[in-house]
């Protein structure tokens, strides 16, 4: 059970790194535009990397942006991931937009402004809940692996709304993500 818990502190630090050295450069006057702020902290620590789907692109693999943060593909169904090993404890589809793990298998959520899929229904008081308590809308289920609320948590509730209100600046893109799986019986 160590080697679950220090890959996933592992892969989380580094987020915290990157986001940290664009948190620390970033401009941060008062007349700076929310949504800006918002467009450039999502950039700069990374959440396309997960909520946006990946494809197969002329140079390797890369996220698709016409889906951008529209989260796991609702019309890609996965088999059971396999068991994992000590040596390979977290397995990732290939869009990079699920996770299974010891917490089972998790889908990385859709966060256009979607109203019925995605945040479109959602207030910002209930995004920054989510995000400090790691529980959906800051009330329901658990946040799970890889999403590391633990340290966006420590961003001010400006930086949070700025962020947010980013988030309900792009597309919206109806895309219903399945919820997650509990782990499989061993």
């Amino acid at each position: 059970m160590k080697m679950p818990v220090l890959l996933f502190a592992c892969s989380a630090l580094a987020a915290v790194i990157a986001a940290t050295a664009g948190y620390s450069l970033a401009p941060r006057g008062s007349d700076r535009n929310p949504v800006e702020r918002g467009r450039y902290l999502v950039t700069a620590m990374g959440c396309n990397d997960c909520h946006t789907p990946w494809h197969m692109g002329p140079n390797g693999p890369a996220p698709d942006m016409t889906r951008m943060l529209s989260g796991h593909p609702a019309t890609i169904a996965l088999p059971a991931a396999a068991k994992g090993t000590p040596e390979w404890p977290v397995q990732v589809s290939a869009t990079n937009t699920a996770w299974s793990g010891p917490w089972g298998t998790s889908f990385t959520a859709n966060l256009t402004p979607d109203p019925e899929t995605g945040l479109g229904s959602w207030t910002a008081d209930e995004f920054i809940a989510a995000l400090r308590t790691g529980r959906h809308q800051g009330r329901g289920r658990q946040i799970l692996p890889p999403m590391p609320y633990p340290m966006i948590n420590k961003l001010d509730d400006a930086d949070l709304k700025a962020v947010f209100a980013y988030l309900l600046s792009i597309p919206a893109i109806r895309n219903k993500v399945p919820e997650p799986l509990p782990p499989q019986a061993q």
